[in-house]
C-alpha cells in the first residue's frame, strides 16, 4: 500500500513538472527576448548576464545570403537587430555579438566596407560634427577608461566609421552612437584576434 501511494505521488510530480515545462520556457524566452532592447542597459550590470540574455534572443545567419565568399573572414552588422556576424575565412569560426548602434537614421551607414587598420589602446578625436553639436567634449582622449572606443578598434574604410569597444557596458544592446558600431571590451578583443586587415564588413 505505502509503495503505491509513493508511486502515485511520484508520478503526480512528474506530470506536474512536464505540464508546467512550456509556460517555464515560454516565460523566459519572452523575458530574454525583450530584455535586450528594452531593459538591459538601464542599469549598470554584470556584462556577462546582459551578453547570455542578449544572445538568447538572436539568431544565427549563414553567410551566403550576404557575401559571395568569405575572403579574409566576413563581418555583418545587423543595424535592425542590433547584432554583429563574424565568420573566418574557412567558416570554422562563427561568432554572433550584441552591439550598440548610431542614435538615429541619419548617423547610420549601411554597405559594403572592409577593415583598413587595427589599433589597441586606441586614441579618440570626436569629428567636427561632433564638436560641433557637443562643443563641451574635448577635443582629444588618450587610451584609457575614459576612451570611448573602449580596449581596441577596428578601422573602416568609411572615414570616422569604426568597430570598437565601450567601457561604458549601459550602451549596448541599444541605440547609442553617433554613427559607429560598439562591442562588449571582451567581445572586441576577441574581434580583434579573429579580424584582419581587409576582412570584409557589410552593414544592413
Amino acid at each position: 500500500m505505502t509503495s503505491h501511494i509513493k508511486t502515485r505521488r511520484a508520478f503526480l510530480a512528474g506530470s506536474a513538472a512536464v505540464l508546467a515545462s512550456p509556460a517555464l520556457g515560454q516565460t523566459e524566452t519572452e523575458d530574454t527576448y525583450e530584455t535586450p532592447f528594452q531593459n538591459t542597459t538601464e542599469v549598470e550590470r554584470d556584462p556577462s548576464e546582459t551578453v547570455r540574455r542578449n544572445i538568447s534572443s538572436f539568431r544565427s545567419l549563414d553567410w551566403r545570403p550576404y557575401f559571395s565568399n568569405t575572403r579574409n573572414g566576413a563581418i555583418l552588422v545587423d543595424i535592425d537587430s542590433r547584432a554583429l556576424h563574424y565568420w573566418s575565412e574557412d567558416q570554422s569560426v562563427y561568432k554572433l555579438y550584441p552591439t550598440s548602434v548610431p542614435l538615429t537614421e541619419d548617423l547610420t551607414r549601411r554597405g559594403r566596407t572592409s577593415v583598413v587598420r587595427k589599433v589597441e589602446g586606441p586614441s579618440w578625436r570626436p569629428t567636427p560634427a561632433m564638436r560641433e553639436r557637443n562643443p563641451e567634449w574635448p577635443a582629444f582622449v588618450g587610451p584609457g577608461p575614459d576612451n570611448p572606443l573602449g580596449t581596441h578598434a577596428l578601422y573602416l574604410s568609411w572615414t570616422y566609421y569604426r568597430i570598437h569597444g565601450t567601457h561604458d557596458t549601459r550602451k549596448i544592446g541599444r541605440r547609442s552612437s553617433n554613427g559607429c558600431i560598439g562591442l562588449y571590451n571582451e567581445h572586441i578583443s576577441q574581434l580583434f584576434a579573429l579580424a584582419k586587415v581587409g576582412t570584409q564588413v557589410l552593414l544592413i
